[in-house]
């Protein structure tokens, strides 16, 4: 039985059930010069046959010649089973062009996010060596879609996760439990995500080619309060917990450039201080950025500065320029801020300045300060102006992406969470620029919240569903068709004609 088995593995006939048995003796007629190797070419072809046989008469009529109705078709009505498996092969081929596969609105979210850059921060930072721990894509691909879908806790997050746990592997995501979702917002470390937010700013910003001198620059800070668990790192006051975020706006972009995340009580001008300069670029600021000798540095770089002067900073004039009359430029002079600070300190920024009053809607004065001698004082005013881009941008990101309440209480869950909010922001706003399908960003953001997990294109998500109707196979026998498939195929015809009419 073995060494029949491995003939008929070896030696199957393509036709187990010959009309004529001459093609088949034609095999044992064989002329050799040795009667053994005679003996042997017989034999071979006989248990070929038989094996072919055996397999038509135990198993499925027509096995042998891969076509399993054609003894029934041929015998029973007659029909060709080559055309018929032809026929029945092209419906298949048919019906899987049919089915078109849609991508999830989340997917076409994240395909800008470069996965070399985070493959290779986590091969150096060894992130993933743990293999208790959540990997990093999956726990990216999670914090992404809370922060997308507005969660507010971990519960909620772990919840939102398993309602789409079908959908999940196709983006490369996957369920996440809370407290696994916590340990790794704790123990992973930040440098990751803050690798993929310089990434991302680059690839916005080489979308933008201009020259370095028509560069702004706007730089501020927003708080965020975190709980009291927090006050091992944040503690500001008495009772009172909080964090920073200072960020380099871009308002020709509409997109940050440089993140920092320091505990609330670190004064902005400290942050400054180890912020990248960007030489020839404008740099516009408040207040909480005053300090001569960062000023001084800027303009040793060939940065030109717009901020504003305390109401009690002397201003010595050497020149005072006209204005335009019935504007809200109220002065325009050149002069020197003092040239000795407390303890006799020599002022580092002691050269040539300009000092501007301008009055704004409200009835307030301000003193704006630049080192640009040159620009009309109108620029120089609407370039503070411009200052206010930045505030926008932390109040959209406040309201839409509700980084207000966060997930962990440690510093680096509250860094990993602020990142992750200026991914989604990035991500957001690329995928804006690509489906132009509303003209507010915060519709935008809306739409998809509202269709982030759902099968469609993001351009098509303000048309409604196409639902397409099924095509069921028809099998047209022609003239081998019975008498009830006429009947039935007469009946339908008419049914159209009717219709028609």
């Amino acid at each position: 039985m073995g060494a029949a088995a491995g003939v008929q593995r070896d030696f199957i006939p393509r036709r187990a059930t010959p009309r004529s048995g001459a093609p088949r003796l034609k095999a044992f007629e064989v002329a050799t010069s040795s009667p053994h190797a005679a003996f042997e070419t017989n034999y071979r072809a006989s248990t070929s046959f038989l094996a072919g046989f055996e397999l038509k008469r135990r198993r499925w009529p027509g096995r042998a010649h891969e076509r399993p109705a054609r003894s029934v078709l041929e015998e029973a009505h007659g029909i060709d089973s080559t055309r018929f498996q032809l026929v029945a092969n092209h419906l298949n081929r048919e019906g899987i062009k049919a089915v078109r596969p849609q991508t999830i609105v989340f997917h076409d979210v994240l395909k800008p996010i470069p996965w070399a850059v985070v493959d290779r921060a986590v091969e150096e930072t060894g992130a993933d060596d743990d293999r208790r721990c959540i990997k990093t894509r999956g726990h990216l691909i999670g914090m992404l879609h809370a922060q997308l879908t507005g969660a507010r806790g971990l519960r909620e997050v772990e919840t939102n996760l398993k309602s789409h746990a079908s959908k999940l592997p196709q983006i490369g995501g996957c369920t996440i439990s809370k407290s696994a979702l916590s340990d790794a917002n704790a123990k992973r470390p930040y440098e990751i995500f803050a690798r993929l937010l310089s990434a991302l700013m680059f690839s916005l910003q080489a979308g933008y080619r201009r020259k370095i001198s028509d560069c702004v620059r706007l730089i501020d800070s927003t708080s965020v309060k975190l709980s009291s668990l927090s006050g091992k790192w944040v503690t500001f006051s008495e009772g009172v917990c909080g964090a920073k975020a200072h960020i380099i706006y871009d308002p020709d972009a509409n997109q940050p450039l440089y993140l920092m995340v320091t505990p609330s009580n670190v004064n902005d001008i400290t942050a400054a201080k180890e912020m990248p300069i960007e030489a020839g670029a404008t740099y516009v600021f408040d207040l909480g950025y005053y300090d001569y000798a960062w000023w001084a540095k800027l303009d040793q770089a060939e940065c030109r500065i717009v901020t504003r002067l305390k109401s009690n900073t002397p201003f010595t004039v050497k020149e005072d320029r006209p204005v335009p009359p019935g504007s809200s430029i109220l002065s325009d002079r050149t002069g020197y801020l003092p040239q000795r600070l407390a303890a006799s300190r020599k002022n580092p920024m002691s050269k040539l300045v300009r000092e501007i009053h301008v009055r704004i809607e409200t009835g307030k004065m301000l003193r704006i300060f630049t080192n640009d001698l040159t620009a009309s004082a109108q620029e120089i005013a609407d370039l503070y102006k411009r200052r206010w881009a930045v505030e926008l941008f932390f109040r959209w990101v406040k309201q839409t992406l509700k980084i207000t309440h966060f997930f962990g209480t440690s510093e680096n869950a509250v860094r990993i969470q602020i990142a992750v909010a200026l991914i989604a922001f990035l991500l957001l706003r690329l995928a804006h620029e690509a489906n132009k399908i509303v003209a507010s960003p915060l519709t935008f953001a809306q739409l998809i919240r509202a269709n982030l997990m759902h099968r469609r294109p993001i351009a098509e998500l303000l048309k409604p569903p196409v639902k397409p109707e099924p095509k069921h196979p028809e099998f047209d026998f022609g003239p081998h068709a019975t008498r009830a498939a006429h009947r039935r195929r007469i009946l339908r015809a008419a049914v159209v004609m009717k219709k028609a009419a």
